[in-house]
């Protein structure tokens, strides 16, 4: 019998790692479709496939559950959270009151873990790298938190029922009802390609589309049934007030790096004016989440753990690199990802920076330092992956990016970024500010060096994107090297050149809409 239960939990195994596998397959093709690599009924296919393999596993699922006498996956998380809160690890926060969704309570022993964790981070991270730490205010101004972008962007569509107000994130309610036209054993062939589709596409959809959509498939509120609303934007910042008469816009932070970006003149000066350096804070975060779930997962309070390492973008070496260059944990580059195998592999990162699959050693020294943490806190290596982020997923202004990902009961979690962010958010406050945020390095002798300068036409480019100018000129602001003059190219050669916007969105630019240059001064 146990021989049997171990069969049918391998092939159960198999089939849930296959579904993951054609999940990532379908990522990578919608990544080559926005190149022009692929076409869309590839895609359309490749989702067809998926929607079958999760079928397929939940239906194995049922199966294996009746087989073993096992409890659904759902199940087993609801009798863990319930033990953790018998236990008084954590409980609801105002339970008395009937709770708040997305804020929770540590007790005694849910405080000693916590208290545990940060200081096995501290040491790891702020001691034995010497770091410099900061404690920032919570409660931000408006202007930091709009010179960052999270005022114009940090925002989520919700909808709200029509007679009660209560509030529900569009795009989940948009998905569950496509996910059962697709199931429905009734829906034609046509319009379950259709619902497919537009499934594929729920994370791209504005305010308008997803509108449109709702009204399409007629959704109502889940709990009442009622008609809602449009769609309208949600910014997940919690906004207050600063001061008894209210004179000045106060966000709590959405992250704790801000605070750090606008100390950099400060913590330059007392790291003596030298880079590289680094600064790193912990403390609380807040998200106003419309729709908060999976226990701790996904709440509106929680302690947040970020470094900011400053370097000389001309040099990225580190000087410790060579610690952690036979350090080999699991890396899913951009290659596998797009790749046939779709597995993460195990790679040294002395030689994966050799080989370019990461950017530099900076950048790899982290990824190999997060990796060591990770296993001193107890974390089982074989389930924890660093994935690199498609050319699509990363912003404008990086130049790589990986998440540290662990495989739980919900599948694959982000649980810490890692990015080589360049010098957007220092650019982005110096320009608000008006503060020159900028470190210096003196030379024995005098050098000539290359600058690239990048002038955009004011003029033109108000008069041709109008409201959205001012996204534009921050883009150009925080293009990479390598992006800039390939931009410069394209128009030189009398083309439009795509840049691409903070929030997302690509827009063109006309040839002679901004001169950009490598000067040498």
């Amino acid at each position: 019998m146990a021989s049997n239960h171990a069969e049918l939990e391998t092939q159960l195994r198999e089939k849930e790692q296959a579904s993951a596998r054609q999940g990532d397959e379908v990522r990578a093709l919608k990544a080559k479709f926005k190149e022009g690599l692929v076409t869309k009924g590839e895609v359309d296919a490749a989702v067809e496939l998926l929607k079958n393999l999760k079928i397929e596993a939940a239906q194995f699922q049922k199966e294996y559950e009746a087989a073993t006498g096992s409890g659904t996956r759902e199940a087993f998380r609801q009798n863990v959270l319930n033990a953790l809160e018998r236990r008084l690890f954590f409980i609801p926060s105002f339970k008395i009151y009937g709770s708040v969704a997305g804020l929770y309570d540590y007790g005694p022993p849910g405080c000693g873990i916590k208290a545990n964790v940060t200081q096995a981070w501290r040491q790891h991270f702020v001691l034995e790298e010497g770091m410099l730490e900061v404690e920032c205010p919570a409660v931000t101004p408006a202007a930091v938190l709009k010179a960052s972008g999270h005022v114009d962007r940090f925002v989520d569509y919700m909808v709200s029922d029509k007679a009660t107000g209560e509030c529900h994130r569009a795009d989940h309610l948009l998905e569950a009802e496509l996910e059962r036209v697709i199931a429905d054993a009734k829906t034609e062939a046509g319009s379950r390609r259709e619902a497919q589709d537009l499934l594929a596409r729920v994370g791209e959809l504005g305010a308008e589309a997803l509108g449109e959509a709702l009204v399409k498939y007629d959704i109502r509120s889940p709990d009442t049934g009622n008609e809602l609303s449009a769609p309208f934007a949600f910014n997940l910042m919690f906004k207050t007030q600063i001061g008894p008469r209210g004179d000045a816009t106060g966000y709590l932070r959405p992250e704790t790096a801000q605070g750090i970006f606008v100390n950099f003149r400060d913590l330059l000066y007392y790291a003596g004016s030298k880079l590289p350096f680094a600064a790193a804070q912990i403390g609380s975060s807040y998200r106003n989440e419309i729709s908060p779930r999976s226990g701790l997962l996904r709440v509106r309070e929680f302690t947040q753990a970020e470094i900011e390492h400053f370097v000389n973008p001309s040099d990225k070496r580190h000087p410790k690199f060579a610690r952690v260059a036979e350090v080999s944990p699991l890396l899913y580059s951009r290659d596998l990802q797009l790749g046939e195998e779709k597995a993460a592999k195990r790679l040294a990162l002395g030689e994966a920076v050799a080989r370019g699959v990461i950017a530099n050693e900076t950048l790899a020294y982290f990824i190999g330092r997060t990796a060591l943490f990770c296993e001193r806190i107890g974390l089982d290596p074989e389930r924890v992956r660093f994935r690199q982020h498609l050319q699509h997923e990363m912003a404008h202004y990086a130049e790589d990016c990986w998440d540290c990902e662990v495989e739980c009961s919900y599948g694959w979690i982000e649980c810490a970024g890692l990015a080589d962010r360049s010098a957007y958010d220092l650019n982005a406050h110096a320009a608000a500010a008006k503060v020159d945020l900028t470190a210096y390095e003196t030379f024995p002798e005098p050098r000539d060096v290359e600058e690239l300068r990048i002038v955009p036409d004011k003029k033109k480019l108000g008069q041709l994107f109008r409201k959205d100018a001012a996204a534009v000129m921050q883009a150009l602001e925080g293009l990479c090297e390598p992006t800039a003059l390939a931009l410069r190219d394209a128009l030189a050669r009398g083309e439009e050149g795509a840049l691409k916007l903070g929030d997302g969105r690509s827009v063109a630019l006309p040839p002679g809409s901004v001169d950009i240059e490598k000067l040498t001064v």
